[in-house]
């Protein structure tokens, strides 16, 4: 997936490739309360849908 416009998607596909699920829990709830209170105009929503699809979930290292 190309760069997004929108941080929040970018920081979005770099947690989920990084494998951090609380991370990207945290961000997919921001953009959800966003759309719902309708601040952002749905593109943001629209490209995480693509990047939760797209991009594979990577594997944290081990601590």
């Amino acid at each position: 997936m190309a760069r997004s416009k929108h941080q929040s998607v970018n920081d979005y596909i770099a947690a989920k490739k990084a494998g951090d699920t609380a991370t990207t829990a945290r961000i997919v709830n921001e953009v959800i309360e966003r759309f719902n209170t309708r601040t952002t105009d749905g593109s943001e929503a629209a490209e995480l849908l693509e990047a939760t699809w797209s991009v594979p979930l990577g594997q944290r290292d081990a601590v």
